[in-house]
């Protein structure tokens, strides 16, 4: 069960990302052997891959994955380095929450529009970009505690000595 939380993101993109990759190929044997494919597959994969991608730039995030510009941290002295990670996680709280807010808004403004073969909620389209900015956001306010109690115990330690 641990090992299912730890690995969340990955689990669900991972799936996401099986499912988009089936009913494709599903569709090409279909219509290579038997000249038809099915009308509903293209939806499916679209919606699958959108979520893929969002719940997966999430777990890249979780990860550390993403690439960061690391050059003014390394040009300054060893002891501000964890105070611009802070800053840095204290950032992309704000920009991440801020984008998990809008999405709700744009989630909730395509809830009444709905796709154009399965006839459901566009909503379920775009609640990805809610889950996985929910989930960056929730991972920068992690780093953001781990940095501070990082140099608070540093504080400490320092005081002590």
């Amino acid at each position: 069960m641990n090992n299912l939380i730890k690995n969340f993101e990955e689990i669900v993109g991972g799936v996401f990302l099986t499912i988009t990759t089936l009913v494709v190929i599903l569709n090409v044997l279909l219509r290579y052997f038997f000249n038809t494919g099915l009308f509903w597959v293209e939806e499916v994969a679209t919606t699958a891959f959108v979520w893929s991608v969002f719940v997966g730039c999430a777990a890249a995030y979780k990860r550390g994955m993403h690439i960061g510009i690391d050059v003014v941290t390394s040009l300054l002295p060893k002891s501000f380095q964890p105070f611009i990670e802070v800053v840095v996680h204290l950032l992309m709280i704000v920009i991440n929450g801020y984008i998990f807010y809008l999405s709700i808004v744009f989630a909730r403004a395509s809830s009444i529009k709905t796709t154009p073969v399965l006839d459901i909620s566009s909503a379920w389209v775009s609640s990805a970009i809610c889950v996985g900015f929910a989930l960056m956001t929730f991972h920068a306010i992690r780093y953001f505690v781990r940095d501070i109690a990082r140099i608070m115990d540093k504080t400490a330690q320092g005081g002590a000595q």
